[in-house]
Parts: structure tokens; sequence; C-alpha cells
């Protein structure tokens, strides 16, 4: 399968290579506003530096591929309309437009939990204490909390619009992913050491808070990247939502549709993993 990957080089894009690239199944096209790093080590394939917003630049790239694997954004939820117009919602109508034209099967759109991100403003600090009970579903209504998160409600909008007015893209996934991090601070435990290393108080409610959302919204890199894989490799979607988090045992989001859908079973879970600070165990 080919597959162009829009958005290389950020959290999630490097999370996909580091799991996915070496995969037998796909052969990756890479399309990045920048070359790619030099401490980043994934040659070999076809790279291009270009925007989403550049509607010819994206038309170039897309001819003879099977998926489309569409990261690139403007990914801030400080972001203001002026921010974000152009890469989140120009670039997702150039890129859906190119599949159309290029009759590209697959669409796997990173969305983000900040479409349903009011349902946590309204109901935090709370939400983040155990056993909650809220659980944000792909049935729920959008109530996003942001620019950024308008614009990618759009985005999901744009998809289910295309899926079912042309003939391609034929299917679509939106993701609604919740906390990514980088490689190197892959555990809510490394967030929780930066703050404290930023000089938050281990005592403070806001230092506990911070770090209980983390620990309910983490999704691992490899949980990632396997959910990216099931979508890639799987045959029944036309449109739908899934939600991008690993198996936490406090999270807010659904698995089990993702589960029983596209058979994504994440394998981490933030509990698991070392958090030594009194009240956050």
């Amino acid at each position: 399968m080919r597959v162009l990957l829009t958005g290389v080089y950020g959290r999630c894009g490097t999370a996909i290579l580091e799991h996915l690239y070496d995969h037998d199944d796909y052969e990756w096209t890479l399309f990045s506003r920048s070359d790619r790093p030099d401490d980043h080590e994934w040659g070999g394939y076809e790279t291009h530096v270009g925007t989403v917003q550049d509607r010819e630049a994206v038309m170039d790239v897309v001819d003879d591929h099977d998926a489309i694997v569409h990261l690139a954004a403007y990914p801030s939820v400080d972001s203001t309309w002026e921010d974000i117009h152009e890469p989140n919602i120009i670039g997702q109508k150039n890129v859906l437009d190119a599949a159309k034209e290029a009759e590209v099967e697959r669409f796997v759109f990173a969305s983000t939990n900040h479409v349903v991100g009011m349902y946590e403003t309204t109901l935090s600090p709370e939400l983040y204490q155990e056993k909650y009970g809220l659980v944000v579903d792909h049935t729920v209504q959008p109530r996003p909390d942001s620019f950024y998160g308008a614009s990618k409600a759009m985005g999901e909008s744009l998809g289910r619009f295309y899926i079912e007015n042309f003939e391609y893209p034929q299917r679509f996934y939106s993701l609604r992913i919740c906390n990514v991090s980088w490689g190197t601070e892959d555990d809510p435990a490394a967030y929780a050491r930066e703050l404290l290393e930023n000089g938050a108080d281990p005592d403070d409610e806001s230092f506990v808070n911070k770090v209980r959302r983390k620990v309910a919204m983490w999704h691992s890199r490899r949980d990632f990247a396997h959910l990216v894989d099931c979508c890639l490799q799987d045959d029944t979607v036309e449109y739908d939502t899934f939600y991008g988090v690993s198996d936490n045992a406090n999270r807010w989001f659904d698995l089990e549709h993702g589960r029983a859908t596209i058979g994504y079973r994440p394998q981490d879970r933030a509990e698991d993993q070392p958090i030594p600070w009194d009240g956050l165990e």
C-alpha cells in the first residue's frame, strides 16, 4: 500500500515513522513543510517539502497512492482564526480535493479531542478524579473548545461531505487524538518531572490536576501508530470517528467503538507507568 503522510516530523508523525516505517505493507511518501531534521534517520522513501495550503504542491505528490494519513495542521489550542484558517481548513480541502482527483481510496484524518473539549472545560477539575463516570463516544455532539477544535470539527465534516458526495475518497477515519508526546517524553512521569524541574510545587492542586489530566489523556506512541495501522488495514468503514487514547483507567473517551469496529486494542495504560509523587498514584 502506498501511503502519503503529511505533517511528518511532529509528535504524531514521528510516532508513525518509529513504529510503522518498516512495516512490510506500507510504502511511504513523506510530505512536510520542512526537510528531514538532521537527528531523524528515516531515509529511503520519497520525500517532498511543501505546505498543504499550497494546492499545487499537494496535487503534485498525491498520484498513485492508496491512502493519505493527513496530520499537517496548525496544532495549538491557543490559535487564532488567522492561525488556523489556511493550514487547517484550506489545507484540509486541498488534500481532500487531491484525494478525490487522484482516486485515493482511504483518508486518515488527525482530528483532536478539542472537537469535544467543552465537556472537559465544563467538568474539570472534578473530571480528573478517579471514577468520575463520563464517557464521551463517537455519537456525541461536537463541542469545540477553541478555534483549533472548531477547525478540526470542520475537517471532520468536510471528510463526511466528500465521502457522501464524491466517489473518492471511499473511506474516511476521524481520529480524535488526545495526548501524544515526543519520544523522549512518552510517559506521564516524564511530564510530571518536567513540571517539577520548571518549579512546580508537588503539593499544589494545579500540579496534581495537570498530572491527573495527563494520566487520563495519555496516548502512547506505539498505541497511536497501532490506531493508524488499524485504519489502514480496515475494509469496513466508510466514515467513522475514533478516539486516540491509551487504555487509561481514568480516561473519559470511549475505546469500545474502536475495538469493535477496526480492532484497535491499545497495549499501554498510564497507570502502569511509575508516577512516584504522593496523591498521584
